[in-house]
């Protein structure tokens, strides 16, 4: 049971990071990349890792196709994949420029040892995936993230469309809510550092920019009086991205997840096809847990998946209602793993994973997001709702 899943009134934090944050911009690269093989071949292998620093990015890692000379092709794409997310993101400052920054590409061929286990559609590799929903949100996610990432998300729409020149790709966002009865009542601090163009704009200067934005997304009534505002707290923030600080693929995985109210199996996402089970069934326990919630089996529900690498069924389903469900969670595990094949191949084609729909989960988190009529975010439908219903 997790630590505040008792608990009826209390204070919880979460935060986001834009696009523009140095280990984002590595994951967008990392998923740029996926997705540029997955168009070239719907069951390319990919597990690519990314790090950026001052005017440098580098690429390494694993790709596969089964076409060799496609291949050779699409590593000669890799240096222009990345200035094109890098560009994208809206990177043209002296040190990062989308332009002039070096790229280096060390991807190579997957390993063969990696693959026998995965041809013979097994798990891509050992590990434990959480899925979380409760009923915070409409989206059926826990409030201080999602409206973390709703905020700079919004922001970012604001900058791109060029409402908002004054401000660059580099922001954080951190929320604390009140909660009352169980359920989001009050922001009590609001935490915004948002990278600025100049070194004579003040922290109230930031503030006047960002603040309307910021009532614009939360609910009405959260923010009150007594509500702390943190806006770039340290001063000046002119220096941002990876010429500010380095980035990394996959540093962010608490961000790309639940903010911290429910557990994560530690895998990260960024750069692994669907036949990472960290990825793919991350997303399967995700999806899951939102249909029991959505079919009324809970209010609240954590559902753990674990594989062995080679090995295709899940080794375990477990269920945590955390008290809100009058239905045995046993009868949950044993209804979830009726109503879906969990199998990573099962997993990739009920939920129609082969596709270059990646770069765009890079940011503003993995879930919570509408479904797209590509199959973008196509875990987040609620379609399973009857079929579960029935099961149980």
């Amino acid at each position: 049971m997790s630590p505040i899943s008792a608990r009826k009134s209390y204070v919880f934090t979460s935060e986001s990071v834009s696009e523009g944050h140095p280990d984002k911009l590595c994951d967008r690269v990392s998923d740029a990349v996926l997705d540029a093989f997955l168009t070239e071949e719907a069951h390319a292998r990919v597990a690519c890792e990314t790090f950026a620093t001052t005017g440098r990015v580098i690429v390494g890692g694993e790709v596969g196709l089964t076409d060799k000379h496609a291949l050779r092709t699409m590593m000669e794409r890799v240096e222009d994949i990345v200035r094109a997310a890098v560009r994208d993101i809206g990177y043209e400052q002296d040190e990062f420029h989308w332009k002039t920054l070096k790229v280096q590409n060390y991807l190579h061929k997957q390993s063969a040892h990696i693959a026998q286990g995965v041809d013979r559609d097994g798990a891509g590799d050992q590990g434990i995936m959480f899925g979380y929903a409760c009923r915070e949100t409409p989206e059926m996610m826990p409030a201080p993230i999602q409206y973390s990432h709703a905020i700079l998300r919004r922001l970012a729409e604001a900058r791109k469309s060029g409402k908002e020149p004054k401000l660059g790709p580099d922001a954080k966002s951190q929320l604390t809510l009140r909660y009352e009865n169980g359920k989001p009542v009050e922001v009590t601090t609001i935490v915004l550092s948002h990278q600025h163009s100049s070194e004579s704009q003040t922290s109230a200067d930031v503030r006047a920019i960002v603040e309307p934005y910021v009532r614009e997304i939360l609910p009405s009534g959260w923010i009150s009086d007594k509500t702390e505002w943190w806006v770039n707290p340290t001063g000046t923030f002119v220096i941002g991205g990876p010429d500010g600080d380095a980035g990394l693929t996959g540093r962010k995985i608490i961000v790309d997840t639940y903010g911290g109210a429910a557990p994560h199996g530690g895998g990260a996402f960024s750069g692994k096809d669907p036949t990472k089970v960290d990825r793919s069934a991350a997303y399967a326990a995700r999806y899951l847990a939102k249909n029991v919630v959505a079919a009324g089996l809970a209010d609240r529900c954590t559902l753990q998946l674990s594989y062995a690498i080679g090995v295709a069924h899940p080794l375990s389903i477990y269920v945590d209602t955390h008290g809100t469900s009058q239905v045995e969670e046993a009868r949950i595990e044993a209804a979830v793993a009726s109503c879906m094949d969990l199998t990573p191949r099962g997993i990739r084609t009920h939920l129609g994973l082969n596709k270059p729909i990646y770069a765009r989960t890079s940011a503003y988190g993995h879930f919570g997001r509408a479904p797209e009529a590509d199959g973008g975010f196509s875990w987040e439908k609620t379609d399973l709702v009857e079929a579960l219903k029935k099961a149980v």
